[in-house]
């Protein structure tokens, strides 16, 4: 419907009454039915519908009309808005989710409490359109339904699409980096270990240079003589 002029019925009455267009050319510009626009003819429909002129509008030109009008096989096209109307803005917060869906969500929630600890509460309420006392309640197991949940991946459910749950994982990630402290116990490359065991081994005396040969004879000669005076 991007393609169809603004209040299609009331412009489809305008042609009707004002031009020599076919109803397949009026319905293919209106964007509707040809059985409608032959009811508009009919006065069978619209009744009571105040025809808009498309050309003060700026949606048709009286060339284009004229060419339509000349060739019953040829189709109008509809003329570029000279007013340039802002995108809307995508509205923050939760995902609304069908009713029929609705009762799924806990299990969802279970499904992203287990495989991504990482997301916060915030993130998991955007993917799958939920409230933060529900997801307290799924992590505390106070659940009303808590014995009987089963996690399952929100995509299947069709509750979020794999581009939001990669997106909101890796935006966690990004946020709250792996500490390296807890991961895991890695070896030590080889520079390490021998520079400690070299740190670790005892110093080499020195004191073999110093030695006192004549106080080592006089305490030999010592033990040796009392030895002699005991026998």
């Amino acid at each position: 419907m991007s393609n169809a002029p603004l209040m299609p019925k009331a412009t489809a009455v305008w042609l009707v009454d004002n031009t020599a267009l076919s109803f397949d050319q009026v319905a293919d510009f209106c964007k509707m039915h040809p059985l409608e626009v032959r009811a508009i003819a009919d006065d069978d429909a619209a009744q009571g519908i105040k025809g808009m002129d498309p050309i003060s509008t700026g949606q048709l030109t009286r060339d284009e009309i004229e060419r339509g009008e000349g060739d019953i096989n040829y189709r109008l096209k509809l003329a570029d808005s000279k007013v340039r109307l802002p995108e809307a803005k995508k509205k923050k917060g939760p995902r609304y989710t069908p009713v029929s869906r609705r009762h799924e969500r806990p299990s969802a929630i279970l499904w992203l409490v287990r495989n991504h600890p990482e997301l916060k509460d915030a993130q998991i309420m955007r993917l799958v359109g939920t409230t933060k006392t529900t997801i307290a309640s799924v992590r505390d197991r106070t659940h009303w339904n808590a014995s009987t949940l089963t996690p399952m991946d929100p995509v299947t459910l069709g509750l979020c699409s794999q581009i939001d749950l990669d997106f909101e994982v890796q935006r966690a990630a990004k946020e709250k980096p792996t500490d390296q402290l807890y991961g895991g116990a890695t070896l030590l490359p080889a520079s390490e270990t021998t520079r400690k065991d070299a740190e670790d081994e005892p110093a080499p005396r020195e004191q073999d240079d110093d030695i006192n040969v004549d106080a080592v004879f006089a305490k030999l000669k010592t033990i040796g003589g009392k030895k002699a005076d005991d026998e």
